[in-house]
């Protein structure tokens, strides 16, 4: 039996190739004769670039400012296959990441942290003479509409000129606007430490932003789908003329996904939390639609489930698996994620032995 791993990451607790490694280790440990294909995935957020390191390029590290302004270590990739064309993946969340805030995030935190960071990794693959920059967006701390990379670029004039030469793509899955209901502030800005004044004065500071964004693109972009992503970062880009991409499409095509799906007999899938909101276009829903329509079954392991037993099938998954109830406990299965990770896939190999399939959720 061939079995595909292809996870996302589970927020800041596993990697998409740690959690890779460790289903596959369980997986094996209970059916060695297995075939385990590894293929960890991303939507443009945390191990964007780690997931397509795995496949070309070169990876190039530079020190670069945090997102509260600490020095951070950040590493971008170079594929150079094509010499007349290099391209340069640039994740925002390895120089702004929510991660990278030393602690919970606040509403000073919400206010001061800003992109940066980014705009030194996207400088630096100007400087190395790239043809295109795809930067990965999500997982980020920050609500600034983009601006510290605009000025890490030589500010808003500089920025275009610097980037009218080349192709610029966002990678990401979010559509959200700039600003309103539905912009960065009101929901993303929540999770990232905002209050309800602090949502007010993050939208409030990104309104008057958009109106540099709008000189800079020659048009409003506050509006358009993934403005909003990474608090905003999506606009900055969009106003240096980026092209909107999907972060897992991305990844999918680097990593040969539907290929390695059509060749599969079963695909195991995860992230951090299964809920509403994976069903909308995220990793896990990609894949899921993708094996379905080749008629191999899709397992889901994550963090949490969010989503009822009549959702999980509806959306065509044979089973899914909880590792905070596999642990016993949210602490427990956060500190030892590597480990429960392993010991829930070997029991879902043990049991998909026995039964030959079927619903475990």
């Amino acid at each position: 039996m061939r079995v595909l791993i292809a996870p996302d990451s589970f927020g800041d607790t596993l990697t998409a190739v740690s959690a890779a490694d460790a289903v596959a280790r369980g997986w094996l440990s209970a059916r060695p004769a297995d075939e385990v294909i590894r293929a960890p995935q991303s939507d443009g957020g945390p191990g964007f670039v780690a997931v397509l390191a795995a496949h070309r390029g070169t990876l190039h590290t530079e020190t670069v400012y945090g997102p509260l302004g600490a020095a951070v270590d950040a590493q971008w990739l170079l594929d150079d296959r094509d010499p007349d064309h290099p391209v340069a993946y640039v994740e925002c969340a390895q120089a702004c990441g929510l991660h990278q805030l030393g602690g919970r995030p606040t509403t000073r935190t919400a206010m001061a942290a800003d992109t940066f960071g980014v705009g030194q990794l996207v400088d630096a693959a100007l400087r190395a003479g790239v043809g295109s920059v795809v930067v990965g967006l999500g997982g980020s701390a920050t609500t600034d509409g983009g601006r510290g990379l605009v000025e890490a670029l030589g500010g808003p004039d500089r920025a275009v000129a610097r980037c009218a030469a080349i192709e610029v793509v966002a990678a990401s899955d979010v559509e959200n606007p700039l600003l309103g209901a539905s912009g960065a502030a009101a929901v993303f800005g929540p999770q990232k430490g905002a209050d309800a004044d602090t949502v007010g004065r993050l939208e409030e500071r990104m309104t008057q932003w958009s109106r540099v964004l709008a000189r800079m693109a020659g048009r409003d972009v506050d509006a358009d789908a993934g403005a909003g992503a990474a608090g905003g970062l999506g606009a900055a880009l969009l106003a240096l003329g980026a092209r909107r991409v999907s972060g897992a499409t991305v990844v999918a095509e680097v990593t040969d996904r539907d290929a390695q799906i059509a060749g599969a007999d079963l695909v195991i899938t995860g992230e951090g939390k299964f809920d509403s909101q994976t069903l909308r276009g995220k990793v896990v829903s990609a894949l899921t639609a993708t094996a379905r329509a080749a008629s191999v079954p899709t397992v889901v392991v994550a963090g949490q489930i969010a989503l009822s037993a009549d959702e999980i099938a509806d959306a065509d998954i044979a089973a899914a698996h909880s590792l905070v109830d596999h642990a016993g406990s949210v602490r427990l299965a956060m500190d030892d994620a590597d480990h429960q990770l392993e010991r829930m896939a070997r029991g879902i190999a043990a049991a998909w032995e026995s039964t030959g399939g079927g619903n475990m959720s």
